[in-house]
């Protein structure tokens, strides 16, 4: 088991190295995508299946490996596959990514950290056991907080992976609509700060926080009838 957790690193660790090295982050800005677009969309007109099969590849890969670069993927799905389709293609792509990033830290950093912070992280385990899915729920929400730190932090848990998984394909489902509808106006688009507006991002927050909030109040509700 030691061993495979080494080898499964060292990938990681090379494949992580490779991209900086060749300076494929390059590829992934808002100017790189902006220059390739019409490239991209004569590409998945003659080849339409192809396109999807290899943009999902390059997604669930950069998000396994919590490389930079998920919103401009994300703008790029809805710059070549329109919002719907887009929309669709990314959602999957990203969840499957996050579980993969999720399932690679549990298999290689779990034991360990529970060997040193056993007590810490029995409590944190029984809180996510009572109330996992509507913490992940609101973290996904929230645009604040990056997307890699979620993955791999409840990799961490024993949030079940189905759990994992359903509760962050809906939680990212909105933030994906719109930035996937931005990417659509990708020709009109500037840059990234003008995406998420104030009030949106406090719409967020809300519908994030509604359900956990809607919990606690049901649940004290139902402790003063007692």
């Amino acid at each position: 088991m030691k061993k495979s957790r080494i080898a499964l690193l060292l990938i990681i660790a090379v494949l992580i190295a490779l991209f900086f090295a060749f300076d494929l982050q390059h590829y992934l800005t808002l100017e790189a995508l902006k220059s390739k677009q019409n490239a991209m969309l004569a590409y998945h007109q003659a080849n339409p299946l192809m396109t999807i099969a290899i943009y999902m590849l390059v997604y669930i890969a950069a998000t396994a490996l919590s490389l930079p670069g998920a919103i401009i993927l994300t703008l790029a799905g809805g710059g070549i596959f329109g919002l719907w389709i887009g929309t669709l293609i990314v959602s999957f792509a990203s969840t499957m990514g996050a579980s993969s990033a999720f399932l690679a830290a549990r298999f290689l950093f779990r034991d360990g950290v529970k060997d040193k912070f056993g007590e810490r992280l029995k409590t944190i385990d029984e809180g996510i056991a009572k109330e996992g899915a509507f913490y992940l729920f609101t973290l996904r929400l929230v645009p604040i907080v990056p997307f890699f730190m979620i993955n791999l932090l409840m990799g961490l848990t024993t949030i079940k992976v189905r759990t994992f998984y359903w509760v962050s394909q809906v939680g990212m489902l909105a933030g994906t609509i719109v930035y996937v509808n931005a990417g659509t106006q990708l020709a009109k688009l500037e840059s990234l700060s003008g995406i998420l507006s104030p009030i949106l991002v406090g719409s967020f927050v809300f519908l994030g926080i509604f359900p956990l909030l809607a919990k606690k109040a049901l649940s004290f509700y139902r402790s003063e009838e007692l």
